[in-house]
């Protein structure tokens, strides 16, 4: 009798099917073991590597690190920060994929978590990465909001909304139609802080970010106001949540007519409420297309950027380093600024900062703000600046959604511990961490 194809003779004991699947089985519980030996190597790799030191702090930071490098995760797995004292706790954390200079999905991770303080403390403190053995349910959720929105959620809490579809209001002229943008923005308490299609500014649109001036050759667009260009969602490039934060990954593009201009990618990172605050990283990476592209802001303003415009309110309050005022700020350098306010259906104060990180192009740039309801981060500010082709422009800030009226030194505290966990990193050192 001839063999089968795989080398054995077919039998009426032992069928062909039975033993295909018998094949199968031990194929599968093959690539099993050598995930699980994977996953452990990976563990002891992450056990040696040099430790993660964290700049000790009165206030929780809310921290984004590289994974160390060689790591390499199994889908589903979870890992945990371990303090290298004798009563560490576990912190846990999300791993998900990071992006290059470019702002496209290297082949690395990132590690985000909320590191909280310890009293006793001093210096830097020293954490290393293990396997989290629970593997509960991830306190995040992404799901569609509509056709056109996606939603993030914390547990029941919702968080924010991002918007890849275009999206018209009735009674708003169908030119002020847009895409790419977050609203509606949460408070810790449900409360919604961000307008879209205001009446007296159509195209303000919930945090955005957009220029009144950008040329190309000899061509002037203005995207603040969606004149001549527009931003278009292209694709996902992560979308990921866990008990550490959520990242989201997307790739837009600027297009005049059916040209495009401009490559936008932007990498939300967002991390879990705590004690009444919460922060929402953004980074934008642009890049020009196959000619230099020059922008710029509104003369006598600066306006032209990063723009946060807040819903209807009561009792507005802003705050800068320079202190709080009732004036506006056009044309002003600022680190930061916060405004607060009392909210529809809130019972309490609350609001948001925006905080520059400290490789900003031209930090800190230049700001106009507005009782009426905005924050705009005015860079480059009112001279145009020319970017070549194909040279990534790199833009992080963290957006510091706080409950609860929120004075200077509360602020200049919350920016500082920011700066702190920027300079979290791995490193060895030649003395214990306290």
């Amino acid at each position: 009798m001839p063999k089968n194809r795989i080398g054995f003779l077919p039998s009426t004991r032992y069928p062909m099917h039975m033993f295909l699947t018998a094949s199968i089985s031990r194929i599968v519980a093959a690539a099993g073991l050598s995930l699980l030996m994977a996953s452990a190597g990976n563990a002891q790799a992450a056990g040696a590597a040099a430790p993660l030191r964290v700049p000790a702090s009165e206030q929780t930071l809310s921290i984004c690190v590289p994974a160390p490098e060689g790591l390499a995760s199994a889908p589903g797995s979870r890992w945990q920060l371990v303090e290298s004292t004798p009563k560490g706790l576990p912190i846990p954390v999300t791993l998900a994929p990071a992006p290059g200079r470019s702002g496209a999905t290297s082949h690395g991770w990132q590690i985000l978590a909320n590191v909280p303080p310890r009293a006793d403390a001093t210096g830097e403190r020293s954490f290393h990465l293990s396997p989290a053995p629970d593997a509960s349910p991830a306190a995040f959720q992404f799901a569609a909001a509509s056709t056109d929105s996606l939603r993030l959620s914390e547990g029941t809490r919702p968080v924010l909304v991002y918007n890849h579809g275009v999206l018209h209001k009735a009674g708003v002229p169908a030119d002020r139609a847009r895409s790419t943008y977050m609203h509606p923005i949460f408070g810790v308490d449900g409360e919604v802080l961000t307008d879209d299609f205001p009446q007296d500014h159509y195209h303000h649109r919930g945090l955005f970010w957009a220029w009144p001036h950008v040329l190309v050759g000899t061509n002037h667009y203005d995207l603040w106001a969606i004149k001549g260009i527009e931003q278009r969602f292209e694709r996902w490039l992560a979308r990921d949540a866990g008990p550490g934060g959520a990242v989201l990954g997307v790739e837009n593009g600027w297009y005049a007519g059916d040209r495009k201009v401009m490559q936008e990618r932007v990498w939300l990172r967002v991390f879990p409420a705590s004690g009444g605050t919460r922060a929402v990283d953004v980074e934008l990476v642009l890049t020009p297309q196959d000619q230099p592209v020059a922008l710029a802001g509104a003369e006598g303003k600066s306006y032209g950027g990063l723009t946060l415009r807040f819903a209807p309110r009561t009792n507005t309050l802003i705050t800068t380093p320079l202190g709080s005022s009732e004036e506006d700020l056009p044309m002003t350098r600022l680190a930061w600024a916060d405004l607060t306010a009392t909210y529809p259906g809130a019972t309490a104060a609350s609001g948001a900062a925006i905080f520059i990180a400290p490789d900003h192009p031209d930090y800190p740039p230049m700001w106009l703000t507005r009782h009426y309801g905005v924050l705009c981060v005015g860079w480059p500010g009112i001279e145009a600046k020319e970017f070549p082709a194909g040279e990534p422009i790199r833009c992080r800030y963290r957006v510091w959604i706080h409950r609860g009226a929120t004075g200077k030194p509360a602020l200049e505290k919350a920016y500082a511990a920011y700066l702190a966990g920027e300079r979290s990193t791995w490193k060895a050192s030649s003395t214990r961490a306290p």
